[in-house]
C-alpha cells in the first residue's frame, strides 16, 4: 500500500504541476487575463483527505446524527482541526459554534388505537402502511396529529408560476385537505410540441420541481397535509431513500407564515395508483392531463384521509462549526467555504449487521476538503478578504444548519462575496473534467471553466439535471438569498474519468447511489482513489485564492432567479 500510495501522489504532483505551468498563459477569450492568482502549487494532501474520512465515519462517531451521540465528538473533532490550523474562531459569542435548535419529531404510534393511516371511500377502508407505502412526518413542534376525512386534492406539478404564465391551483381552498402533488416539474415528462415543453427548463429542474417548494406552497394555501407521489426519475432516487427514516423529521423555528403542513411526506408509486383508482381515476391519466395549460387542481370524488398518529416531539440542541481565516486588508468582505458534518447516525441492521451509517463521502468527504482548504489557504500571506471555513448541522434533514445561519448570519450575506460547497466527491481517480451543478446562476461558472483549463481540464453540464442537486445541498441557503455560490457534487453526473472515461464515471454514480448513498455502506474504504477529489478541491482553491486577493464581486447573471435579491444590496458593499 505504501507503494501505491507513493505513485499516486507522484503522479498527482506532476499532473497538477504540469497544468499549472501551462496554466500560466492562459487567457479569456476576451484577451484578459483571468484569475490571476491561481497557479498554484498542488497542496492538497489525498493522505490527508483520506485520514480525516476514516477518523469522521469510524463507527466512534455513530454516524453523525445531530443531537446524537456523536455530535459531541464531531463538533469537537473540528474544532481542534481549526484551531491546529491557526484559524480564530468564527460561531457566536467569540466561539467556535452557532447554536442550532432542531425540533425533532417522530411518529412512533397510532393514537386511540386507529389505523395510522386510512383511505376512506364507500364505507371501506384502505390503509396505508408507514415506510412501505406511505412515508409521513411533521415539522410542527405537536404531540399528536389527528385528521378526520379530509377531502383529497389532487394539485397535478402543484407549480404556481405567473412568470411562466402557470398556475396549477386555480381557484381550489385547500384549507383542511390533503394537496397530492406529482414530483419534478411540469414538463419534465413533457414530449414535443406539448405547450409545456421547455417551459421550466425541460429535463433541468427548477424550484417548482423539488419537493421543499411543493410542501411549502401547501403550508402558504392552508393545505392540513401534503404528499409527493414517488416515481424514481422525477425524484431522482429510489424509494428507499424517501422512506430511509419513516416517521422522523427535523425542523427548525420558523415564521407563522412558513408553518408547514401538519403531515407531509411521499406516497409510494403503486399506493397512488390505489388512491386514484378508489376515485375512478387512472394516475398514468391525470399525469397526462397536468402537463396541459388548462389544469387546474381538484378533489378525489368520494375518497378522504384520515390519520390517528401520536408524535414523540423533542428540542435537539445541535451547532454548526465556523472558523475564520481574517483578511489583512478587507477582511468585513468574506467567502464562505462549506459542507455538512452530519449523517444519518444508527439504523436499522443491514444484511451484515451494521447498524451505523457512517457518511463517509457524503459529507464526511466533503469536511476533509473544507479542513484540506483551510489548510492550504492559512498558509504563508494572509489573504485581503476573510475566508470564513463552515462545517453546517443537519443537512439530511432539510439543509437546517445552512439554513439557521442563512436566516441569522453572522456575517452579512449582502458582503459575503461567494460560498463554495463541497458535498460528495468521486472517489474513481483523476478526471478529465469536472461536472458542474446548476447552470446560468453566475459569473462563477466562468472562474469554474477557466480554473478548470489551468488544470487541463473542461466543463461539462450535470448530466442529470433533472434530480435538482442544486437545490439539494447547503449552497442553496445562501443561493436564494442571492449570494453567489459553487457546489461540487459527484453525483451530479458521472465524470469523464482518465481510467475508464465516461462509462466508467456513470458506473461510480450508478454503484454509489444505487447501493450505498445514505446507507451502512457509505464507508471509508482505504481503496479510494482521491486523485479526482483532489483536482476538484484544487479548482476552488484557484477560485478562491484570486477572490480572497482581489476586489472582485461575481455577478448573478440575468437568468438567476435570485438576481434581483442581490442587485439590491449592492449599495451594502
Amino acid at each position: 500500500m505504501l507503494t501505491t500510495h507513493f505513485q499516486r501522489v507522484l503522479a498527482l504532483f506532476l499532473f497538477s504541476g504540469l497544468a499549472s505551468l501551462l496554466g500560466g498563459c492562459h487567457e479569456s477569450q476576451d484577451g484578459q487575463e483571468s484569475l490571476k492568482n491561481t497557479v498554484i502549487s498542488p497542496q492538497i494532501d489525498s493522505a490527508r483527505l483520506s485520514e480525516t474520512v476514516r477518523v469522521l465515519a469510524s463507527d466512534e462517531f455513530y454516524g453523525r446524527a445531530p443531537g446524537g451521540p456523536g455530535e459531541a465528538l464531531t463538533v469537537n473533532y473540528l474544532i481542534e482541526r481549526f484551531t491546529e490550523l491557526g484559524l480564530e474562531p468564527a460561531g457566536e459569542q467569540g466561539g467556535w459554534t452557532q447554536s442550532v435548535p432542531l425540533i425533532h419529531t417522530q411518529i412512533v404510534a397510532p393514537a386511540d388505537n386507529a389505523p395510522v393511516l386510512r383511505l376512506n371511500t364507500d364505507g371501506a377502508t384502505r390503509t396505508l402502511v408507514q415506510g412501505t407505502e406511505v412515508e409521513f412526518s411533521s415539522t410542527r413542534a405537536v404531540e399528536r396529529a389527528v385528521i378526520d376525512d379530509a377531502p383529497i386534492v389532487f394539485v397535478g406539478h402543484g407549480a404556481f408560476a405567473p412568470e411562466r404564465s402557470w398556475d396549477d391551483f386555480g381557484n381550489i381552498d385547500l384549507r383542511g385537505k390533503l394537496a397530492v402533488f406529482l414530483v419534478n416539474d411540469p414538463d419534465f415528462t413533457a414530449v414535443a410540441g406539448e405547450a409545456v415543453a421547455g417551459r421550466f427548463g425541460g429535463k433541468r429542474m427548477t424550484y417548482y420541481g423539488r419537493w421543499t417548494y411543493k410542501f411549502e406552497e401547501a403550508a402558504r394555501r392552508g393545505a392540513l397535509a401534503a404528499l409527493v407521489v414517488h416515481d424514481d426519475a422525477g425524484a431522482g432516487y429510489g424509494w428507499n431513500v424517501a422512506s430511509s427514516s419513516p416517521g422522523e423529521n427535523y425542523s427548525i423555528e420558523r415564521p407563522a407564515d412558513s408553518l408547514a403542513p401538519l403531515l407531509q411526506g411521499w406516497l409510494h408509486n403503486d399506493a397512488a395508483r390505489d388512491l386514484f383508482a378508489l376515485a375512478g381515476l387512472s394516475l398514468e391519466e391525470q399525469r397526462q392531463l397536468a402537463r396541459a395549460e388548462d389544469f387546474e387542481a381538484f378533489e378525489l370524488e368520494g375518497v378522504t384521509l384520515s390519520a390517528a398518529l401520536e408524535i414523540e416531539m423533542e428540542v435537539v440542541q445541535s451547532q454548526n462549526v465556523l472558523a475564520r481565516l481574517k483578511g489583512s486588508t478587507r477582511p468585513e468582505e468574506s467567502i464562505l467555504v462549506s459542507g455538512h458534518w452530519d449523517a444519518y447516525g444508527v439504523g436499522e441492521p443491514d444484511s451484515q449487521g451494521r447498524t451505523v451509517r457512517p457518511g463517509a463521502n457524503d459529507d464526511a468527504l466533503g469536511i476533509a476538503g473544507v479542513i484540506e482548504l483551510a489548510r492550504v489557504l492559512s498558509t504563508g500571506k494572509s489573504p485581503e478578504r476573510s475566508v470564513v471555513f463552515a462545517a453546517w448541522t443537519a443537512e439530511e434533514s432539510g439543509l437546517l444548519g445552512s439554513e439557521a445561519y442563512a436566516s441569522q448570519p453572522l456575517f452579512p450575506l449582502e458582503t459575503t462575496v461567494a460560498n463554495f460547497t463541497l458535498d460528495i466527491l468521486q472517489t474513481a481517480g483523476l478526471a478529465r473534467d469536472v461536472i458542474q451543478v446548476g447552470e446560468g446562476q453566475s459569473e462563477l461558472e466562468q472562474d469554474l471553466a477557466h480554473a478548470a483549463a489551468l488544470q487541463g481540464r473542461t466543463v461539462t453540464p450535470e448530466n442529470l439535471p433533472e434530480n435538482g442537486l442544486f437545490f439539494r445541498a447547503d449552497h442553496f441557503s445562501l443561493a436564494r438569498r442571492g449570494v453567489p455560490v459553487l457546489l461540487i457534487m459527484g453525483i451530479a453526473g458521472g465524470a469523464d474519468l482518465v481510467e475508464g472515461g465516461r462509462a466508467a464515471g456513470d458506473k461510480w454514480i450508478a454503484d454509489y447511489t444505487g447501493n450505498c448513498y445514505h446507507q451502512t455502506c457509505d464507508a471509508w474504504s482505504p481503496e479510494w482513489d482521491l486523485r479526482g477529489a483532489v483536482q476538484d478541491i484544487e479548482l476552488f482553491q484557484s477560485i478562491i485564492t484570486d477572490l480572497a486577493n482581489s476586489s472582485r464581486w461575481p455577478e448573478l447573471l440575468p437568468s438567476s432567479e435570485f438576481k434581483s435579491i442581490r442587485d439590491e444590496s449592492r449599495h451594502l458593499r
